[in-house]
């Protein structure tokens, strides 16, 4: 039977009693599938239930063949391992035993030989070198991503989850990753918001509010239907308005007829020139006829108003996320960073910076580029002035924010309205309300405790809370800012900082979301502690 996941009348709710999934039908087969929606509608949870890590609360979910699961983060044990990543210390340490002469004949007839130069073969493929006895502690996130992608490789799954694999991953990292899926024949289900990854797809599953649609072919193809499905829901807004317009025109016609109706037949009983039991039954029909035209009226209205509010609803689920900045009254000759040949790092004898210097003046905009290990986050540290550098001087003169991966910035214990009010004083509460509900916490949505925001809801209520107040901060400083975002917030992100006119200093191997924002200066930081020109 060819290895399959089928998803059978799926149910799942989260601690908090938000329903994520009600009778969910999904099947998968062999084929790439991107499986792609906005942050906290499910896509982790979804793979989560698959790979047999949660329980849905109703429904089932089968699977045939051999699967492995790749998380968005790689756990690091102190004393973990590279072969620990793969599972197989204890094949490896009985290896080590009979190359020893050691073991016994029971134990070398167990031994599989082609062991390590398979694993030297899955990591070399990721682009990584390391050793199986590597400790995953040495190794940057970037570098521990690889080396996750690499055991799944080993692994020969029939069936492969990825969540967000290419979240810290540098540009060979992509692209070693790329060249994985463009030649993977089996089944794999990605969760992603890569757009040259989700180009590599067969297909593409969406999860909305609305449910789940299927769209053959890749991201592109994807992009040409939504375009057209958007079209086609405005048209039926504009339809249903019409007709709600159209039915409290009428309705208010019937009411003023009734009402001139009502007005002679009280004139005329004035006269006294009707029979009383006749007047009598003249009211009860019209009071009859009233009420009946009252509650049809009334269902004809309801009815409507339902329609537009469905048509509105679909409108909100496929149109994307617009975002509009204040001005940050930054000066085009005005220098906000001066780095002067700073060194760094976290041991004194092994600095992981030398030598470094940077002016950013007026509303530059720079990425900070480089292969995982370089530097890059450790740069962003001594600027913010959360890392002292070892020597040499730096200086920061403008206000700043720094946007890192975990926003930290943000309060856990608190709601995001109040995270905003914390780090926007003097914003009134409408002013704040109208801020959140621009980045989509609208009523509910921004009291959620930021404890309980997913890894996209995360960044966005952080950059909420950061780009929505009176005055954005004249230096804004980003690292992988698109890592945990859904593809409408990052395009939206991508429209915002396109309008944003102070300083951008960004960290990010997203070429495309690089590109968006028009960069025009790069600073590579080269692999290795070397010397980095200034």
């Amino acid at each position: 039977m060819p290895a399959s996941i089928v998803c059978s009348n799926l149910s799942f709710s989260t601690p908090d009693g938000r329903q994520l999934f009600s009778s969910l039908d999904l099947a998968f087969g062999p084929g790439r599938t991107g499986l792609i929606g906005r942050n906290g509608i499910g896509k982790s949870t979804l793979l989560h239930l698959i790979a047999g890590r949660l329980k849905p609360q109703a429904g089932s979910v089968t699977v045939n063949g051999t699967m492995t699961m790749f998380d968005q983060t790689v756990q690091v044990d102190p004393a973990a391992t590279v072969a620990d990543l793969f599972g197989v210390r204890a094949r490896l340490a009985m290896i080590r035993t009979a190359s020893a002469g050691e073991a016994t004949v029971e134990e070398l007839a167990d031994i599989d030989w082609t062991l390590e130069p398979r694993m030297e073969a899955a990591l070399a493929r990721m682009g990584l070198d390391a050793m199986p006895q590597t400790p995953l502690h040495t190794l940057s996130g970037g570098q521990r991503t690889r080396a996750g992608l690499a055991a799944l490789l080993f692994s020969d799954a029939d069936l492969l989850l990825l969540d967000e694999p290419t979240n810290n991953l540098d540009r060979d990292g992509r692209k070693a990753l790329c060249e994985m899926l463009a030649g993977w024949r089996k089944g794999a289900l990605v969760v992603s918001h890569d757009r040259e990854l989700l180009g590599l797809m067969d297909e593409i599953v969406e999860l909305t509010s609305l449910g789940v649609t299927r769209y053959g072919g890749n991201w592109s193809h994807y992009q040409e239907r939504k375009a057209l499905e958007l079209a086609a829901a405005r048209h039926d807004l504009e339809v249903a308005e019409n007709k709600s317009a159209e039915i409290a025109r009428a309705t208010q016609l019937a009411s003023e007829r009734k009402a001139r109706k009502d007005s002679g037949g009280r004139r005329k009983a004035a006269k006294g020139d009707m029979p009383r039991i006749l007047l009598g039954g003249m009211k009860e029909r019209a009071e009859n006829s009233g009420g009946a035209g009252a509650r049809l009226a009334d269902a004809r209205q309801g009815e409507a108003r339902e329609a537009v509010s469905a048509a509105r609803e679909r409108i909100e689920v496929l149109q994307k996320l617009s975002v509009s900045l204040p001005s940050t009254g930054l000066a085009a000759g005005k220098t906000v960073l001066r780095l002067d040949r700073i060194s760094a790092g976290y041991k004194a004898d092994r600095p992981v910076l030398r030598d470094v210097s940077l002016a950013v003046t007026g509303p530059e905009r720079i990425a900070i580029t480089g292969p995982n290990g370089s530097g890059k986050t450790t740069l962003l540290e001594v600027i913010a002035g959360r890392l002292a550098p070892f020597c040499g001087t730096v200086k920061v003169a403008a206000d700043m924010a720094m946007l890192d991966q975990r926003a930290s910035l943000l309060d856990p214990s608190l709601s995001v309205r109040d995270n905003f009010r914390k780090l926007n004083p003097g914003s009134t509460e409408n002013a704040c309300r109208s801020a959140l509900a621009r980045f989509r916490f609208r009523a509910e949505a921004a009291l959620q405790q930021v404890s309980e925001l997913s890894g996209g809801e995360l960044l966005r209520a952080a950059l909420a809370c950061v780009l929505g107040g009176e005055r954005p901060p004249p230096l804004l400083i980003l690292d992988e800012p698109t890592n945990h975002l859904d593809l409408d917030s990052v395009a939206a992100i991508e429209a915002g900082l396109q309008a944003y006119d102070g300083a951008l200093l960004v960290v990010s191997h997203d070429e495309a979301f690089l590109e968006a924002l028009g960069i025009p200066r790069r600073i590579e930081l080269p692999s290795g502690r070397s010397v980095v020109p200034g």
